[in-house]
């Protein structure tokens, strides 16, 4: 793997997509996640927590708090497939949860992007679920981004909510 791609996470969602032979959206996000070999769990978590993974038995488990909308599902299991594609040597160094369960968690710290593995996830994400070979951040124009009907036509085809996609918009 080269320098580049290894230390560049929307060149590691790509390359994820390109190995899975994905060039439509909307992207399946679980079935990257199955196809990884991870184990999605939904389940009610408290409101700030919106997912985590951890390895059982050498399986990744991605948790997912099931109270959220679909869309911010969506982005909380591309998140942690950034987890387990970029970081999975590391996840033997976060907390202990659970007989020994070493655990990554999205929840609200990880959502300002303050820690550089969170800021990471966060990109493999958004190039995950907008992938750059079908949308071209740079082609929108400040009118575009005004244009609520636009930007509520893009988020559909995607399955994002809006604040992902201004997200990709403006981060990429």
């Amino acid at each position: 793997m080269s320098v580049k791609l290894k230390n560049d996470p929307r060149a590691r969602a790509r390359k994820v997509l390109e190995e899975l032979r994905i060039k439509t959206a909307p992207i399946h996000v679980d079935k990257i996640a199955k196809t990884l070999g991870a184990v999605l769990r939904f389940s009610p978590l408290d409101e700030e927590l919106s997912g985590m993974i951890f390895i059982k038995d050498g399986i990744p488990v991605i948790g997912v708090n099931a109270l959220h909308h679909p869309n911010r599902q969506r982005f909380t299991i591309a998140h942690e497939i950034g987890h387990l594609v970029m970081h999975r040597d590391r996840m033997s160094e976060q907390v202990h949860v659970d007989k020994q369960f070493r655990v990554l968690m999205r929840d609200s710290t990880s959502a300002t992007g303050s820690e550089a593995i969170e800021v990471e996830a966060n990109q493999f994400a958004s190039e995950l679920l907008i992938p750059s070979f079908l949308f071209d951040p740079s082609k929108i124009t400040p009118s575009d981004i005004d244009d609520d009907a636009q930007l509520d036509v893009l988020a559909k085809k995607f399955r994002v909510s809006r604040q992902m996609l201004e997200y990709r918009i403006s981060n990429s």
